[in-house]
């Protein structure tokens, strides 16, 4: 990483991050129902690796959800059905770019949910700051980096552009009003409902305080004739807002903007990496265990990735003959 950036080949404005599974070498005919746990006699490498990183936010405490199954040869190793197929036992190799010519800036494994990519690319991000001096402009992202927090995360805290699409599940199945049906005026901090009626809120945050509830007036909704369309099974609407609205509503325009296009289109690049990972590199299956073996094995990966994109742009002295 060093060397490429010596040569000029990392710009350090525009990142991409993104992830993808990797078969662990665990057999998924042999997996144990997971709310039993580890059979007292599950020795090895691996066993131990996977009782030290339990409380490993990048792998057992990522989540609450017990999995399904687990493999007493690779217990680290998340079963997951992802790909739309057969479930299979895997980790996830995270990698964050840099666009201008698809280095690798960094590479993290971490188990195969969508939390710990999440959190595998603060951890990237943050330290390609701290080793590199890297400090990006735009970050780049599908929809499992859209969260409210995470793009709370680079607004807010780093100045990052979020180029990423915003995960977003407001929009109402039932017919009635959705969230974005209401208008919301930043200078009074209250919303509009489309009968024109006000909701304002107590500035109180709810659900952990992530989120703040804008209320109508019963009065108001009982009297609408657009009732049975907003809320025919409550007495009056409530519509919620996240704290971190304002980096999504940064990320919403980004995405409707033809620069948000162009990311789209720069966002395979790292798609065309992962590619390369599993057809050329023949990285479609893990031969070490353990989170530990994950990890090495993705390094080593990575680092021939950019020994070749070095090799293909930096051309070789031309040797004078003795």
């Amino acid at each position: 990483m060093q060397r490429c950036i010596r040569e000029g080949l990392v710009g350090g404005e525009a990142f991409a991050v993104d992830a993808s599974l990797i078969r662990a070498d665990a057999n998924r005919q042999k997996g144990i129902e997971g709310a039993k746990g580890l059979p007292a006699e599950a020795t090895g490498r691996a066993v131990k690796e996977y009782l030290a990183v339990l409380d490993n936010a990048a792998f057992g405490a990522a989540t609450e959800v017990t999995p399904k199954f687990i493999s007493p040869a690779d217990p680290a190793a998340r079963w997951t059905g992802a790909h739309g197929g057969q479930a299979f036992f895997g980790y996830s190799t995270n990698y964050l770019i840099d666009l201008d010519n698809a280095i690798i800036v960094d590479v993290e494994a971490t188990t195969a949910i969508r939390q710990a990519e999440v959190l595998a690319a603060k951890h990237m991000i943050e330290r390609s700051m701290q080793r590199f001096d890297l400090y990006p402009a735009k970050l780049m992202g599908d929809s499992a980096y859209g969260s409210a927090e995470m793009l709370g995360w680079l607004v807010y805290e780093h100045g990052i552009e979020p180029h990423v699409t915003v995960f977003d599940k407001s929009t109402r199945q039932d017919g009635t009003f959705s969230r974005d049906d209401f208008t919301y005026d930043h200078a009074g901090d209250v919303y509009y409902c489309p009968g024109g009626k006000m909701l304002t809120t107590t500035s109180s945050p709810v659900n952990d305080g992530a989120t703040l509830r804008y209320r109508a007036s019963k009065y108001d909704c009982q009297a609408c004739r657009l009732k049975t369309r907003c809320c025919p099974k409550e007495p009056a609407r409530y519509v919620p807002r996240s704290i971190y609205e304002g980096a999504r509503d940064m990320a919403r325009g980004i995405a409707k903007s033809w620069e948000g296009r162009v990311s789209r289109r720069l966002r395979k690049k790292i798609e065309m990496l992962f590619a390369h990972l599993k057809r050329i590199l023949k990285l479609d299956r893990l031969r070490l265990r353990g989170p530990n073996g994950a990890r090495d094995e993705f390094l080593l990966a990575a680092t021939a990735q950019n020994l070749r994109k070095l090799a293909k742009l930096i051309p070789a002295p031309n040797l004078k003959p003795a």
